[in-house]
């Protein structure tokens, strides 16, 4: 069981939720490559729409997660990468929505002057721990 903590020493978190310290369990480490706002053919979902974008990538790291029996709960690590502070609120408001504060990885945000190509707002970089009764290898 992957153990998340706070300690009463440690900054707040204003709101939104992450974890301070990740204890990861027994089980496959599945690391992914940044995930962006393309769809399995390859189209730009939410051209200029930050929040669109990331609800894509959420949803990319999720069928990932799924191929091998993970959830979001399993997620250790979580890097976002993104290009403008005025996305900051629409990224926070998908990461609520998706990462509850109990299964909250911990988390970095990086501001960066750009991605792989220019359309690209948002970059999600999760790491992840499947847990041994759930991973299978994926089937394709």
């Amino acid at each position: 069981m992957t153990t998340r903590f706070n300690p009463p020493t440690g900054w707040p978190q204003f709101g939104r939720a992450f974890n301070h310290g990740i204890i990861e369990p027994e089980g496959k480490t599945l690391r992914m490559t940044g995930q962006v706002a393309w769809d399995g053919d390859g189209n730009l979902i939410g051209e200029n729409d930050c929040e669109a974008q990331i609800r894509q990538c959420f949803d990319n790291v999720e069928h990932i997660l799924r191929a091998v029996g993970g959830r979001f709960e399993d997620m250790v690590s979580l890097t976002i990468y993104f290009l403008h502070a005025e996305d900051m609120p629409a990224i926070q408001k998908v990461r609520a929505e998706k990462l509850a504060p109990d299964i909250a990885p911990a988390s970095i945000l990086i501001q960066t002057p750009g991605l792989v190509t220019p359309e690209l707002l948002v970059e999600l970089v999760p790491v992840a721990v499947i847990p041994f009764d759930r991973f299978h290898e994926p089937k394709w």
